[in-house]
């Protein structure tokens, strides 16, 4: 059963500042609304388009970001922003049924998506799922061995305070994954910009009848900050031994900091 959890936060003085979404600025609240309504109208299809758009690699990635958990049976690890339960799937398989995984999502579709999914591979006995912001995640301190958050970061309002929050969550010694779009190398970059620009609205288009949010997708990319910058964001919130690795020549970087 999905737990729902609202800790959306109270609005506060920020919400004068304007945030990106996309190229775009809006306010913190037009932004909150605006990826809910993105992931509201993908969620569907979800997995149908990670499939199509990067013809695949997404499954490599993810065993990519699989191999560097550290997780034994037993643990206990959080996937933020996990929408459809692609690596919660995975994460299952690594801490046992002895373990415990939480998957999170502030939206209630994708939840919805990813439990019909886990609930298909039998994988929902100790997976709990919960419907919270990323900025305010609602558990205790020191509860988790790892924490993961794959191509959700990007879509955060405020990505300073979903690191502080995700650091509190984790144990001692444990550690945090962020599986996210990055910064190509530049003998690629020409390429990747016009299939970005070009091919993939079109085929959000033809697919889920919605080119608007794969334009927001492209931009949102660039919008993020690149590998070093997220590095050192993550070093100044207080995680240790940051370190990143580029796949697929930078498209996706796996960044990861630990815990002290």
């Amino acid at each position: 059963m999905i737990k729902l959890i609202h800790v959306l936060g109270k609005m506060t003085t920020e919400n004068k500042k304007t945030y990106d979404f996309g190229y775009k600025e809006v306010t913190e609240k037009e932004k909150t609304e605006k990826v809910g309504t993105v992931f509201d109208s993908v969620a569907k299809k979800y997995d149908l388009m990670n499939d199509l758009m990067s013809f695949g690699l997404h499954r490599f990635w993810k065993k990519f970001t699989m191999m560097h958990t550290g997780l034994d049976k037993g643990m206990s690890v959080l996937d933020v922003a996990g929408g459809t339960g692609d690596l919660a799937s995975n994460l299952h398989r690594q801490v046992g049924n002895k373990g415990l995984v939480v998957l999170t999502d502030i939206n209630f579709n994708m939840l919805q998506k990813g439990r019909s999914k886990l609930l298909d591979q039998g994988k929902l006995n100790n997976i709990q799922l919960v419907q919270a912001n990323a900025e305010l995640l609602p558990f205790p301190d020191n509860m988790f061995d790892c924490v993961t958050i794959g191509f959700g970061l990007r879509n955060v309002t405020h990505k300073n305070k979903t690191l502080a929050s995700i650091l509190k969550s984790i144990k001692p010694g444990g550690r945090l994954l962020i599986l996210e779009f990055s910064k190509p190398n530049e003998l690629i970059s020409p390429l990747y910009d016009f299939y970005s620009f070009k091919v993939l609205p079109k085929l959000g288009e033809w697919v889920v009848n919605d080119a608007g949010s794969y334009q927001y997708l492209a931009e949102s990319i660039r919008m993020h900050p690149d590998q070093e910058s997220l590095k050192d964001m993550m070093q100044s919130t207080g995680y240790v031994n940051c370190e990143y690795f580029n796949l697929s020549g930078g498209i996706v970087a796996l960044h990861i900091g630990h815990k002290i």
